[in-house]
């Protein structure tokens, strides 16, 4: 992918402090392009509650970072995180990718994903004078949900994501319906009426729709972990 001339200069020659490992300014760990997952891919964790268990979420996409490594994302609390990076309050900790299809767990994205991912990035070329020009947006595949909750999580507003965009800057942003702005149905990506979640106020987490469907029907499971978020 192409970008700007002003886009910082590489420090492969400087050693970070504390790691010891060459130092990588941010601008070129920034994500630039994405894939959405088609065929189920999952995310395997653990916690510290649960150290015998393995659970799993669907995979969002997998994302292209301009020093070329690729990443599986999934939504993760308050924003759209990196597989490998995700933490939470009960210590979650990233244990691979997930095949169903093939019962197969893996560590490293796909190949195919990989060649899709570095092909479309040397097919496209964006010249962006903003970091928060957008670049790519995403249709949301697995149902996610945004949380909503001015009070304390006393009450919650669920709203669903309709697609995720990603900006010149690396940033991801999940875009939710305003139901004043929608002039044509269904909404899809890209359309006047869609707004970033996490530039409403009271936004506070997404949830994927398994989760989602538990909180609105009072699931005592789902409402304890959202206690446990909201004291955290």
């Amino acid at each position: 992918m192409h970008v700007s001339d002003d886009s910082p200069p590489r420090s492969d020659n400087v050693i970070d402090l504390f790691s010891r490992q060459p130092y990588s300014h941010p601008f070129h760990h920034r994500f630039i392009r994405l894939a959405p997952e088609l065929d189920g891919m999952e995310m395997l964790y653990s916690n510290e509650t649960h150290p015998d268990r393995l659970f799993s979420i669907k995979i969002l996409c997998w994302a292209l970072r301009a020093d070329g490594d690729i990443v599986g994302l999934v939504p993760w609390l308050n924003t759209l995180t990196a597989c490998p990076e995700i933490s939470d309050p009960l210590n979650g900790r990233w244990e691979g990718y997930y095949d169903p299809g093939i019962d197969e767990m893996f560590e490293d994205a796909p190949l195919h994903k990989v060649m899709e991912l570095e092909a479309a990035a040397e097919y496209y070329e964006y010249s962006c004078e903003d970091g928060d020009d957008p670049v790519q947006e995403i249709p949301d595949t697995i149902g996610t949900h945004a949380v909503f909750s001015g009070d304390g999580f006393k009450t919650l507003s669920l709203r669903e994501v309709v697609s995720w965009r990603l900006l010149f800057d690396g940033t991801i942003e999940g875009m939710i319906v305003d139901p004043e702005k929608v002039r044509e149905t269904p909404v899809l990506p890209g359309d006047p009426s869609l707004f970033a979640a996490e530039s409403h106020a009271d936004f506070r987490y997404y949830f994927q729709h398994h989760i989602a469907n538990k909180i609105k029907a009072q699931d005592p499971e789902a409402m304890e972990a959202i206690a446990l978020l909201a004291d955290s």
